[in-house]
């Protein structure tokens, strides 16, 4: 795949640029691990100014950030404005806590000091997605960063202005070079800058395929992986859920980043006593929608972020009609140029369609109904994929039941599924293993020493 900015709103190349070559990334490589020597003894006040130096950087370019991930990737200019305002905020989140979060956790032994001390590990690697293409890498730099970690950003192809722009607003923060870097190179490279001795870690968000390769490339190395993968949410809808605001936040959780997000519901199990009622909203909703230019404030959804991810969903989509699934709206792509697909809807799902058990990258939402809340729970759990989970109920009874018996890693009541610094992010089962944000997700790269002072 080139390493190039392909419109989606248009298909047209904008820019394109040349991999780095094997000398380029044994600098980085080098200049990664020189850097660590000093950066990992800097003071907690000195990495925190320099991160509030990045966050500020953020908040006074926003709209010009924001347009290059549009242009990139397609999400809405608006959604762009806010994943940059949310890294911001995080950059000052991990700034203020960190050094409290990786305070020695001191042990009652028999000794006269036993504690458990925190220290950096060395180069990160982080093998990055396009859809949220800067959040996703400040959740892994702002902790990674504070704790005293260098990074080495494997970005996607298809987003390569947006990864340049990252190592260039960490260097115009100050940050000594060598400490954040972005490596233009292509996916089958990635085996290699594993194996390399001089990478410690590393971290990857993306597909369960994309998850085992890296996994098994760290495997060989003994290196630490993180691991945020696919997912296919349930949002259940029980029978004393509020109705009205359940659809309304429904159409939000699928459709956020035009669909593309892990954590987008997308499979929505409801109660046979308010199915009627809640399907006949949301559909209603669903097929309202504007689909266009996602430059237009009046747009609601924009293109998927290339041509083969919208070919992929189509496909999904044809399979499950011709298995029996009914479309109750959308179901097509949109003439014309760009990458854009119809808000769709699917009922009468089987397990025999692709739909059941793959992800579905793209605006389409699954319709099921559940005559209990232990059906509701079966059905959820019925995936390969365990991220998160998004439950309407008042009854704390239920709340408690499917707290304790869905297999997600993560469970909103009476709330879509999100992502915020001050708890750990991550799944279950083929949704992968790790946690990043908050304190977990913080202590993830480091070196834990075991101190005993007898």
């Amino acid at each position: 795949m080139a390493i190039a900015t392909v419109n989606p709103a248009t298909g047209k190349t904008e820019k394109s640029f040349e991999p780095y070559d094997d000398a380029h990334l044994d600098k980085a490589l080098a200049l990664a691990t020189e850097a660590f020597v000093d950066f990992a003894g800097a003071s907690f006040k000195e990495r925190a100014r320099l991160m509030v130096g990045a966050a500020e950087l953020l908040e006074g370019e926003n709209p010009d950030i924001a347009r290059i991930m549009a242009t990139e990737m397609g999400k809405t200019f608006a959604a762009a404005k806010g994943e940059v305002s949310k890294c911001a905020n995080a950059l000052r989140w991990f700034a203020d806590h960190a050094e409290a979060m990786l305070a020695d956790e001191v042990v009652a032994t028999s000794a006269s000091d036993s504690r458990a001390i925190f220290r950096p590990l060395g180069p990160v690697l982080a093998v990055m997605p396009w859809n949220f293409p800067m959040w996703q890498v400040i959740r892994f730099a702002a902790p990674a960063l504070m704790l005293g970690n260098t990074g080495l950003l494997k970005h996607a192809s298809n987003v390569p202005q947006t990864a340049l722009l990252l190592e260039d607003l960490f260097r115009r923060a100050g940050y000594p070079e060598g400490v954040f870097q972005t490596l233009l190179v292509e996916s089958s490279r990635v085996d290699s800058l594993i194996a390399d001795e001089r990478i410690k870690a590393v971290t990857l968000t993306g597909s369960d395929g994309a998850g085992r390769s890296v996994a098994a490339a760290a495997g060989r190395a003994l290196k630490k992986t993180v691991l945020e993968l696919g997912g296919s949410d349930p949002y259940i809808v029980l029978a004393s859920a509020d109705l009205a605001r359940a659809s309304d936040v429904a159409v939000q959780a699928r459709l956020q980043n035009n669909g593309q997000s892990c954590i987008a519901a997308k499979r929505f199990i409801v109660h046979s006593d308010v199915y009627d009622e809640f399907c006949d909203s949301f559909v209603k909703k669903m097929a309202s929608l504007t689909t266009g230019d996602p430059m237009d404030p009046a747009t609601d959804l924009g293109p998927l972020a290339t041509e083969s991810g919208r070919d992929d969903v189509a496909s999904q989509v044809s399979d499950a009609r011709e298995h029996g699934a009914s479309v109750l709206c959308g179901g097509s792509k949109v003439d014309g140029p760009g990458f854009y697909y119809e808000p769709t809807v699917l009922a009468d799902v089987t397990p025999q369609m692709r739909v059941y058990s793959e992800e579905v990258f793209g605006p389409v939402a699954m319709l099921f109904k559940a005559g209990s809340t232990e059906d509701a729970m079966r059905i959820a759990n019925d995936s390969p994929f365990g991220l998160g989970a998004s439950v309407w109920t008042s009854d704390p009874a239920e709340r408690e039941q499917l707290t304790e018996g869905l297999q997600t890693g993560m469970i909103f009541f009476n709330a879509m599924v999100a992502s915020t610094p001050e708890l750990p992010f991550g799944g279950l089962k083929q949704s992968g293993y790790g946690r990043e944000l908050g304190d977990l997700g913080l202590k993830e790269f480091c070196a834990v020493k075991t101190i005993w002072v007898t």
